[in-house]
Formats: C-alpha cells, sequence, structure tokens
C-alpha cells in the first residue's frame, strides 16, 4: 500500500461515510449494529462520525455484521488501513516546537505498560544524559532547553513499577561518538546503571551477533503494548495502529533480542567500551 501523508485524514473522514452508507444500505440501525458487533451505540456513532477511528478489527467486524460484498469490504479495508497510519514529520514538530513533542510522548507513555525499543543508530532520550541529549539536538536552531529539560524528565517513568521496558541497542548505536569522548563514557556508564533497574531489560547486539536478522533494513521503532508500533525516519515518525504491523514488529523485536546480550554480560561490554573512550 502507498499514499500520501496529506491524504491520511481524507481517509479518516472516507471510512466513517462508507461504513455509514454501507450500514444504512444493510437497513441496520446504530443500535442494532451495534448488538451485532458487540460494540455499544456511541462507539458505533463515533465511527460514522469520524470522531473515533476504528481499529482494523473493529471494521472486519462492523463489515461481517452487515454482510458487505467482498469487492467493497476489500474498499473500506484498505480505507481502515489507511485511517490507521499516521506520519509526523520534523518540520512541523519544529514549527510546533520540539517541546511540544515530548508533552505527546508523554501522553503516550503515561497510558503504556509495556515498552519495546529497537534502536539500531543511536541512543533514545529515556536512556540519554544531559550531554547526549544536547548533542542529539545540536542540528536544530534556536534555544533547545525546554526540549532538554523535558526529555530528562521523562526519565522518571523508568522507575515506575507498573511498566516495563526492554531496550535494544546495536553495538553501533552505543559506540557511535555522538558526544565528546568523556561525555560519551559517562553515557555508557548511564546505561549500565539503568539496566540494573528492576523493571527494565537492557540488551545489546555486538557486531559480532549480526547474521540472519540483517534480512530486513534496521530501522529504530518503538513497540506500544499491543496498541501501536513508531517507526523513526530521518525527517519524522511513522505511526502503525493496524494490528498486523503492531504484531509483524513485535515479531521482528522478539528475532533481535534473540542475539542481544543481558545483564552482566552487556554491562562487561559497556564498561569495556566505556574505557576505550576514557582513554
Amino acid at each position: 500500500m502507498t499514499f500520501e501523508p496529506e491524504s491520511l485524514g481524507r481517509s479518516r473522514s472516507d471510512l466513517a461515510e462508507a461504513l455509514r452508507s454501507e450500514r444504512r444500505r444493510a437497513g441496520l440501525t446504530q443500535t442494532r449494529l451495534a448488538q451485532r458487533c458487540n460494540m455499544s451505540q456511541t462507539k458505533i456513532s463515533n465511527i460514522e462520525s469520524g470522531k473515533l477511528t476504528p481499529a482494523i478489527i473493529d471494521v472486519e467486524l462492523i463489515l461481517e455484521a452487515i454482510e458487505t460484498d467482498s469487492l467493497v469490504a476489500a474498499k473500506i479495508l484498505s480505507l481502515a488501513r489507511t485511517a490507521n497510519t499516521e506520519w509526523q514529520d520534523d518540520w512541523a514538530s519544529q514549527r510546533r516546537g520540539l517541546d511540544k513533542k515530548q508533552n505527546d510522548l508523554g501522553r503516550l507513555e503515561a497510558v503504556t505498560t509495556e515498552f519495546r525499543f529497537f534502536l539500531p543508530t543511536m541512543i533514545t532520550g529515556l536512556l540519554a544524559t544531559p550531554d547526549y541529549v544536547r548533542a542529539s539536538l545540536a542540528r536544530n536552531s534556536g534555544d533547545v532547553s525546554k526540549v532538554v529539560a523535558k526529555k530528562l524528565e521523562r526519565q522518571r517513568i523508568l522507575t515506575d513499577p507498573a511498566k516495563f521496558f526492554t531496550f535494544l541497542l546495536t553495538e553501533q548505536a552505543v559506540r557511535w561518538p555522538l558526544a565528546s569522548p568523556v561525555e560519551m563514557a559517562m553515557q555508557l556508564d548511564r546505561l549500565a546503571s539503568v539496566s540494573r533497574i528492576p523493571n527494565v531489560r537492557l540488551g545489546v547486539i555486538p557486531l559480532g551477533a549480526v547474521g540472519p536478522i540483517c534480512e530486513t533494513p534496521l530501522s529504530v521503532f518503538t513497540v506500544y503494548d499491543r496498541r501501536l508500533v513508531q517507526i523513526e525516519t530521518h525527517t519524522g515518525a511513522l505511526i502503525l495502529r493496524d494490528h498486523r504491523d503492531v504484531k509483524a514488529y513485535r515479531e521482528d523485536f522478539e528475532r533481535y533480542e534473540s542475539h542481544s546480550v543481558f545483564g552482566d554480560q552487556c554491562r562487561e561490554l559497556l564498561y569495556g567500551w566505556a574505557h576505550l573512550f576514557r582513554s
């Protein structure tokens, strides 16, 4: 499937209209359709008005309940897949204010229980030292002090015992000299320290472990529960909510995880690389 980012909002309204038209064609009221789908009438109403973007599985249930023709169903499911895709470009984020994006991430993290971070290129903000955060924002113009403060503030979530984190970093991401040697050494010490938090699993994929896992491109992604996956690019982030996409990325994560080292073995690598930076 291909799409234009500017078409995503239109797809949501088109989906709402298509589902509403199909229900009426079938001669069903919202209440009757809700009963057939085991949903509330309010949910059906919100879907048909465009207030709520339905998950793919919800659309499948609705189409089955109203016995939609297979060709029409395929077109509506295509709309649903596009409607469950979101593009967040960096230029828009910069115009809006990068600190606002940190607020958005904070709200998403607040409602998530299980986090899976795959980090093949650099260290994420939740694990970063202040110096590393500032270095990562070097290409952004203007005052980034608010962004740095909010990134560091978000790190408090790591100590929430109700949440569980798994971070997988490639050796390249860990050792990439984004900051000065001394600052990089401190950053690696920080990773080793975070790895001791009870609800955090931090693993490293050594270069010597690469093999079949590289059959697919390595991209930065984060899986939030089974709700959504965020894939980061150089110019923005793609948000996927289709349960099939989330499942595929969870499976990718498990493959990478099987090639990672954790615990004392991981910390031994981190301390060794930190020593190299210091020397």
